[in-house]
């Protein structure tokens, strides 16, 4: 860890809400709430007050959403990680998440030990990222995958964490079990690779496969996200 915490700004339009996360980033040793905002005027404005090194963002500000403020954030020069903290559940806005540079996109509701891994996962990147140097491949590649796929085994080879990711939150933002073929649509994959990834992450225990019969009599898979991976 670094000699001093790092500085998180909590933004979220809910106050009560606000200090609920607050509280539980300080409960994650290395990491110190520098302020609250509860707006996207008022998060830019503590940002400009002095550094911050995180910021967990909700999507629904009252003068702009997430995303508009860390184009202006980017705008302006300033570099603050994002991690996008928030009810937002449609692949699109998870996408443009992604695109933009969020780090880590977290669905609430979500508890403590959701936050707290991946505020460690955050804390071992800036540790990596911190120490400079030079980077052979297996290290570029740790570097991209350390918060997308936290807690996870490592990837065999030929497979993306970027998309596994992207599988992932597609996973998360649906309303119940869906197929693979809606999973493919939404991640904007072919149907092949969203099984493959699919059944990477159900022997994980990351999925959980059900079967729906429908009038052919012939079951349909469906997925589902489960956060508790096999023991």
């Amino acid at each position: 860890m670094t000699d001093h915490p790092f500085q998180v700004l909590v933004v979220d339009d809910d106050v009560r809400v606000a200090q609920i996360n607050a509280a539980y980033v300080e409960k994650v040793p290395g990491f110190h709430v520098a302020a609250q905002a509860h707006s996207s005027a008022e998060a830019l404005a503590r940002v400009a007050d002095g550094p911050v090194d995180l910021i967990l963002l909700d999507h629904y500000l009252p003068d702009q959403n997430g995303l508009a403020l860390v184009r202006e954030l980017r705008r302006l020069g300033h570099q603050s990680d994002v991690i996008m903290v928030t009810a937002a559940r449609d692949v699109a806005t998870v996408q443009a998440a992604m695109r933009h540079g969020a780090l880590q996109y977290l669905v609430k509701p979500f508890n403590f030990a959701g936050l707290r891994t991946k505020l460690e996962a955050y804390a071992e990147l800036r540790r990596t990222l911190d120490g400079g140097g030079e980077a052979e491949q297996a290290e570029v590649d740790r570097i991209f995958g350390a918060l997308s796929m936290t807690s996870e085994p490592d990837l065999p080879k030929g497979h993306s964490p970027t998309t596994a990711e992207l599988v992932r939150q597609v996973l998360l933002a649906a309303d119940g079990p869906v197929s693979a073929q809606e999973i493919a649509e939404r991640a904007g994959v072919s149907r092949q690779t969203a099984q493959r990834y699919l059944k990477l992450l159900e022997r994980a225990g990351r999925v959980r496969l059900t079967l729906k019969y429908g009038e052919t009599g012939r079951p349909e898979h469906r997925y589902a996200w489960t956060s508790a991976p096999r023991p």
